[in-house]
């Protein structure tokens, strides 16, 4: 992927009415477990971004039938729970460490071998992670130097459900557990340190596989089957966390967010930025695809610096970029902490966002766990940063552009187009000062 780079500056205030793209998370599972089902199933809302796609052409190499007839739409035919076959070659996952951890889990129980392979930013993440319980399961999952990929997964093995205390809140790697005991002999029971999201529960019941969940715990058993369903992919709350930041840090901004998905393990960017005495409301409560939805109208208001509490922590862990932003934009200190996790996304997001805060202007003290970001009443200045290929970092910079006194230039952006296609086009439309050089 050939790097690419924005200019981010002071624009309009956020105005009018946004829906961004499909939940990436949703879509994902969405197609694995229409895939493994028996019928045909039809998703709505899906995204159309590279992560999601990358899932996709896995599962069309294993057998599964996937039609595109508009965007946003994929008809599945699932050749049911043991249908997949092998694939010709390695499967690539491009940027997408959730895809690539919850197939560690799916193929683990395959009759046949599978590689799976990443781009270079995914080629350097930790999988140990999921390899060790899913090996306490009888999988047999070979890695890089490191425990990075490419990871070799042999199949014919029989795998057998375990109880297992995970000491990460992940639900990464809760999921791919889940997914292995799918085809496990007895009952795979996960237990957490702290809630996380739990769209693949939500999503197995939704395709009518029997699974026991509740904040902290997930279990089910393996024998049974999965049912076509129709899924509507509620938009991707993610990807309005730039949205809802931008607006409350803009002077004079009333933006209006369409059908956001409202998961409450995954909405801790909201009660942190309430508490800091941002303006958002929710309007048009309902449910789709499984997931409650919701309308969110985000009006500028001033922010003061808090301590994050740290049972907000795992519901906002892809939201941290975007609250760095607003945290440097509050009255007084902002302190985060329980978020190493943050150490191994698509870049150490907590050095990534240090080093380019301080080239804003910013004080940042980093910690091992999170950081102490000291809020500037004018903004930012200008300068350049860089993404590190992470497509988070980047779009959080961009808001920072729209409170800057000169330009912010952001490096390597080319990946944003793995969560969010669109997201200048719609950024701009909105009132962002934006440019793709």
């Amino acid at each position: 992927m050939s790097e690419a780079s924005w200019t981010a500056a002071p624009g309009a205030p956020l105005r009018g009415e946004v829906r961004v793209p499909g939940d990436k998370s949703v879509s994902h599972r969405a197609i694995m477990l229409a895939s493994i089902a028996d019928g045909t199933s039809r998703i709505d809302g899906f995204l159309e971004g590279e992560d999601a796609r990358a899932t996709e052409a896995i599962f069309r190499s294993l057998g599964a039938g996937i039609e595109a007839p508009e965007p946003g739409v994929r008809i599945v035919h699932g050749v049911g729970i043991d249908g997949l076959r092998r694939a010709d070659g390695p499967l690539d996952c491009g940027n997408a460490g959730t895809g690539m951890r919850l197939l560690a889990g799916l193929l683990a129980g395959q009759a046949f071998d599978s590689t799976l392979i990443g781009d270079a930013s995914l080629s350097k993440r930790p999988m140990r992670r999921v390899t060790g319980p899913l090996a306490a399961m009888g999988a047999r999952i070979e890695t890089g130097a490191g425990g990075t990929p490419p990871l070799r997964i042999h199949g014919g093995q029989a795998l057998r459900g375990i109880e297992f205390d995970n000491t990460l809140a992940s639900a990464q790697v809760k999921s791919s557990l889940l997914l292995a005991g799918l085809y496990a002999d007895g009952e795979t029971v996960v237990h957490e340190p702290r809630p996380t999201r739990d769209y693949t529960e939500r999503m197995l019941a939704a395709f009518g596989w029997p699974v026991d969940f509740a904040p902290g715990l997930a279990r089910l058993r393996g024998g049974y089957r999965l049912q076509a369903t129709d899924v509507r992919v509620p938009a991707d709350f993610s990807s309005a966390a730039f949205f809802l930041v931008a607006a409350s840090i803009v002077p004079g901004s009333d933006l209006l967010l369409r059908r956001v998905g409202m998961n409450p393990r995954r909405t801790g960017l909201l009660h942190v930025l309430r508490l800091m005495g941002a303006d958002i409301v929710e309007a048009n409560v309902g449910e789709e695809g499984g997931e409650p939805v919701a309308d969110l109208r985000v009006r500028h208001a001033p922010l003061r610096g808090i301590d994050v509490p740290e049972q907000h922590v795992p519901d906002m862990i892809d939201e941290f970029p975007a609250l760095f932003i607003a945290a440097a934009c509050a009255a007084g200190v902002t302190r985060v902490t329980g978020a190493e996790e943050l150490r191994v996304k698509e870049s150490d997001r907590i050095a990534t966002m240090a080093a380019g805060l301080r080239a804003l202007g910013v004080a940042i003290e980093e910690a091992p766990d999170g950081a102490n970001i000291a809020g500037r009443a004018d903004g930012f200045a200008g300068g350049r940063v860089h993404s590190h290929g992470d497509h988070r970092i980047a779009m959080s910079f961009a808001i920072a552009g729209q409170r800057a006194r000169g330009p912010v230039i952001i490096d390597d952006t080319a990946n944003v187009a793995t969560s969010f296609p669109g997201f200048v086009t719609m950024a701009k439309a909105a009132g962002f000062g934006l440019r793709e050089d």
